[in-house]
């Protein structure tokens, strides 16, 4: 039987075993598969429908270390930590508007505690995580059946994701796959397309996969930690710079200045007189300076790292050429190069995958708040010039602003 044979009898097989599963509101994939992201298979060639994500196992733990764990954390708290709101689309229309009120609240009560153990913050950080890490962040959402928090959301361990690439859009057939590590029937849980919200960073034609930013920058890191180890151990083992060589001596002469040098010169602070028909010569191992650290070459390596994070390497503590002038506007930069995709993208698969093709509604859309201008002064100066070209009127700017209405104010 050839490799795409197998593959296929496999999918099949999971087909069979999810039209036996209906538990509604019931969890399937599991929160930590015996698998992992260790022993999922090897990604096969072009006609295997199933494709594991490969090297997850090194990817999480290079996200542990200081330069790649500053650069995820810049990003996955700015997202975590932003206000978030439920509105009606734009071509939601009026009709049914009671109801839609009635169900955006149900849905946030869902979203701020997505299931027993989670708040909304702690969610979407594990989403982010996996998300930067290696480009497959993956949520179950299973419905309840009840209008006061009509879904659950679980996350998954997207590195134990396979999915199915030969999937033809059949709502009913399954999509994807959970690897369990268990043998027999249970090896493999399927999923069907509106149970699992797989988010892919970076999506490509060639790969049903996505591609992180710390898989971009992982040769980069690689090299960092390797000059980190090497100036760790060059600085904890310190040997002293120089040698004296002396020539023309006796094997008793030579331990003689040996015991002398350690008894009378060194570690007091005395001026070491010698005399000898030839002076001794000064042999030089290395200049003794920050340069043998290589310092300037680690910068480098975190500034690599920070542009596959889309960050200026301000954020991850290269401080060179930045001063008050140019601090803000790089910070701004980041913001706007790698929080607002990000977290635009987020917003984008909970509308579609969690409101629309889960619950079937259409006229609610998930948004974050601070996505718009961050600048204060912008952001006055821009309300003004519409208030004097007659475009806005006071009233919808102190809306704008989270300010009542003048008329309640007066009362």
């Amino acid at each position: 039987m050839g490799v795409g044979a197998a593959v296929k009898e496999i999918w099949d097989r999971v087909a069979g075993l999810s039209a036996g599963k209906d538990g509604e509101g019931e969890r399937k994939t599991l929160a930590a598969p015996l698998a992992g992201s260790i022993f999922a298979p090897i990604r096969g060639g072009a006609v295997v429908n199933a494709l594991p994500k490969p090297t997850a196992a090194n990817l999480r733990r290079f996200a542990e270390t200081p330069a790649a764990r500053r650069a995820i954390n810049c990003i996955k708290d700015q997202i975590a930590c932003m206000e978030w709101r439920l509105e009606e689309r734009p071509d939601a229309g009026a009709e049914n508007a009671d109801s839609r009120a009635e169900r955006a609240r149900g849905l946030r009560r869902a979203l701020e505690t997505p299931n027993e153990s989670d708040s909304f913050r702690t969610f979407v950080e594990q989403v982010i995580e996996d998300v930067l890490v290696g480009g497959f962040g993956a949520v179950e959402v299973e419905t309840t059946g009840e209008a006061g928090q009509p879904v659950r959301l679980y996350p998954v361990d997207g590195a134990t994701i396979q999915v199915n690439a030969n999937w033809n859009g059949d709502a009913g057939q399954p999509r994807y796959a959970q690897v369990t590590g268990r043998i027999g029937k249970d090896a493999l849980l399927p999923l069907l397309d509106a149970e699992l919200m797989y988010v892919r960073l970076n999506p490509r034609t060639h790969t049903v996969f996505g591609l992180g930013k710390l898989e971009v920058a992982f040769e980069t890191v690689s090299q960092f930690l390797q000059a980190h180890r090497y100036a760790g151990r060059l600085a904890a083992n310190s040997v002293v710079q120089y040698a004296l060589w002396m020539q023309n001596r006796t094997p008793e002469q030579h331990e003689r200045l040996i015991q002398w040098w350690q008894d009378e010169v060194e570690g007091t602070g005395r001026v070491p007189v010698m005399s000898s028909e030839t002076p001794p010569q000064v042999l030089r191992f290395g200049a003794g300076t920050d340069a043998d650290l290589r310092l300037e070459w680690q910068q480098f390596l975190l500034t690599m790292i920070a542009n596959a994070f889309d960050l200026p390497a301000m954020m991850l503590g290269v401080s060179a050429d930045v001063n008050r002038s140019t601090a803000q506007e790089m910070a701004q930069e980041g913001f706007n190069q790698a929080v607002v995709p990000l977290a635009k993208l987020i917003a984008d698969h909970l509308t579609r995958d969690v409101i629309m093709k889960r619950l079937g509604w259409d006229d609610l859309r998930f948004c974050w708040n601070d996505l718009e201008s961050r600048d204060e002064l912008t952001e006055v100066q821009i309300q003004t010039e519409l208030l004097k070209a007659g475009v806005l009127t006071v009233e919808e700017v102190r809306t704008m602003r989270g300010l009542p209405a003048l008329s309640s104010t007066a009362k």
